[in-house]
């Protein structure tokens, strides 16, 4: 899995994004310079068992240089979930170039959108990747911290507001989440800009 043909001693850092989707919590994002050796495993955090993904969370944390970024619902249901997501990563890179200590001279985010030019505190060369977190290793590496973040974050909301499933289903608008939506109403963590949640506050 190349590196998208960039130099050895050149610092790459990939990005990208998890919680884009749900009716509910944080919109999160990871940056990361992959290791040498590399971490091994590395894939699209969609495509690893919830084992697998928590078998390599802490190996990548432990190893490589990372930064996450996290938005909460409030700021998306203020600047909508695509803004939200491009300042996401924007804070991933600037704690991950603070922690490194010097500028990356590339920065590979998956998608088919960078935040160039749509972030104010972006100011690195970014190339977009559709499928990045499979075939860019450093991207898998981000796609699986920035998964594993949010989900924990979930857990531990679902704690407080377990009628929800969110311990399962991390926020996503599954059946049982729905149901539950519909009988409890939303929580504050519900993101009342996203479709579902907005129609029932209208009933």
């Amino acid at each position: 899995m190349p590196e998208a043909g960039l130099g050895a001693k050149e610092i790459v850092i990939g990005v990208d994004e998890a919680g884009r989707g749900p009716l509910a919590g944080p919109v999160v994002a990871a940056a990361v310079v992959l290791c040498r050796p590399c971490v091994p495993g590395l894939d699209d955090s969609k495509k690893l068992t919830r084992e697998q993904r928590a078998a390599l969370e802490p190996r990548i944390r432990r190893r490589c240089a990372y930064g996450i970024g996290v938005v909460e619902v409030e700021h998306i249901d203020r600047m909508n979930i695509f803004q939200a997501t491009m300042w996401a990563m924007t804070m991933a890179v600037v704690r991950l170039v603070e922690a490194l200590g010097r500028e990356p001279d590339a920065v590979l985010v998956d998608g088919n959108l960078t935040p160039h030019g749509r972030q104010p505190d972006w100011r690195w060369p970014a190339r977009a990747i559709v499928g990045g977190d499979a075939s860019q290793r450093c991207i898998s590496a981000a796609s699986i911290l920035a998964k594993e973040h949010r989900d924990r974050i979930m857990r531990e909301h679902h704690l407080a507001h377990p009628h929800y499933g969110w311990s399962t289903n991390m926020g996503y608008g599954t059946p049982e989440h729905l149901t539950a939506l519909r009988r409890h109403g939303p929580t504050p963590l519900h993101r009342r800009s996203f479709a579902p949640v907005a129609q029932l506050e209208l009933i």
